[in-house]
């Protein structure tokens, strides 16, 4: 099936902003130009002060499989402007008091003890993240410490193309968008709200700045959006776009059904039967991304397997929630209070054998899908995407 008229209009208006770049055509910020040299320069220094100052990993971020975690995901907020089917039940979520979160303060002493013993990246989650009012001041907090190599963040891009500027002039060095549908009413449908242009800005705007891959996510359903799969592989003809098809995965609320799943196969298969020529990228040792290209595209495809071909024996991701807790498995439902502990005046020592001891219970592996479409676990948005 080749890529339909719809698809081909997005890629055209996606595309005219990249274009504008490179013609000279005014835009609203600079073009790559100093912002990205700027970036280029900067983690070229972090990276020297790690090569010089290298040391053996935290034991207490290594667990007893030899795994070294030196991922943080950080869920900034629970609330979230959307309401996406398979992340929020539809009656919505009793959320956390204020007080009970953690503050701003409470998150950058984290951070900082985290990436003391050895993390280098840091992605910021929700809820959705560029709805807290402190955003970009925690990113240009973030951005200050040294061995820190990238700082990331997942969003629905609903405020992404007002505030990216800001973001990349604090550090933000790495985006991801959701975005399940290019049809504007299935859209709605999807997230129960209004917002596809908004969220189109800002993956044009995203390009416009100089992001390098800009990852998309796209959670793949069946009887909803598997049909489109074609159409997101063709945005990648022209642009640096990194579509990313996430298996549907189960969690509270989300309605979860083996049958709504479309396995990283039957995707692969799509996808090849209209370009045989796929061709296999290399992958990171810690990657949960099986990453193709079609020829002669300037971005690429890459695909999510939580549920059909884990990738536990290489994990490297340790989550902290909204509300202070620390998750060692997206689909484990044990978490340990950084929060309760930091608030009882822990030392900094105490809280490193906290972490220690929960990364040390970590599972080889996750139950498997339908064990863990059985067990209690947090709806999506309260665990941090």
């Amino acid at each position: 099936m080749a890529a339909r008229p719809l698809s081909r209009m997005l890629w055209r208006l996606l595309r005219s902003s990249a274009q504008s770049c490179s013609s000279g055509a005014p835009v609203t910020q600079p073009c790559p130009g100093e912002s990205a040299r700027a970036a280029s320069e900067e983690l070229s220094r972090r990276r020297q002060f790690l090569r010089e100052h290298a040391a053996p990993f935290s034991a207490f971020l290594t667990d007893s499989f030899g795994r070294q975690h030196s991922y943080l995901r950080i869920s900034l907020t629970e609330k979230c402007n959307l309401r996406c089917q398979y992340c929020m039940p539809e009656e919505g979520v009793p959320l956390t008091p204020k007080a009970n979160l953690l503050t701003t303060e409470e998150i950058l002493t984290l951070a900082r003890l985290f990436v003391k013993e050895g993390v280098d990246k840091i992605r910021l989650t929700g809820g959705e993240p560029l709805i807290r009012p402190d955003v970009v001041d925690i990113v240009a907090q973030l951005q200050r410490l040294e061995g820190l190599r990238t700082i990331g963040v997942t969003t629905n891009g609903i405020n992404l193309a007002r505030l990216l500027p800001q973001l990349q002039k604090a550090g933000l060095s790495a985006i991801n968008i959701s975005l399940d549908t290019l049809v504007p009413a299935k859209f709605e449908f999807i997230v129960r709200r209004k917002g596809f242009h908004k969220v189109m800005e800002g993956i044009r705007k995203a390009i416009e700045l100089g992001y390098n891959p800009v990852k998309v996510n796209c959670v793949v359903m069946r009887g909803l959006n598997e049909d489109e799969l074609l159409d997101f592989a063709a945005l990648t003809e022209g642009l640096p776009l990194d579509v990313r098809f996430i298996e549907y995965m189960p969690f509270d609320g989300n309605k979860w059904n083996f049958k709504k799943m479309v396995s990283y196969k039957e995707m692969l298969d799509t996808v090849r039967q209209q370009w045989p020529e796929l061709e296999k990228l290399p992958e990171e040792e810690s990657s949960t991304a099986k990453a193709f290209k079609i020829p002669g595209f300037q971005g690429q495809i890459s695909f999510i397997t939580s549920m059909s071909q884990h990738f536990c024996g290489t994990c490297n991701r340790l989550r902290i929630t909204a509300d202070g807790n620390l998750k060692v498995c997206l689909f484990g439902n044990s978490e340990v209070s950084l929060r309760d502990h930091l608030r009882a005046g822990a030392s900094e020592q105490e809280l490193l054998r906290i972490i220690g001891a929960a990364v040390g219970r970590k599972k080889r592996q996750h139950a498997g899908m339908f064990s863990i479409s059985q067990m209690k676990n947090r709806p999506m948005i309260l665990i941090g995407g």
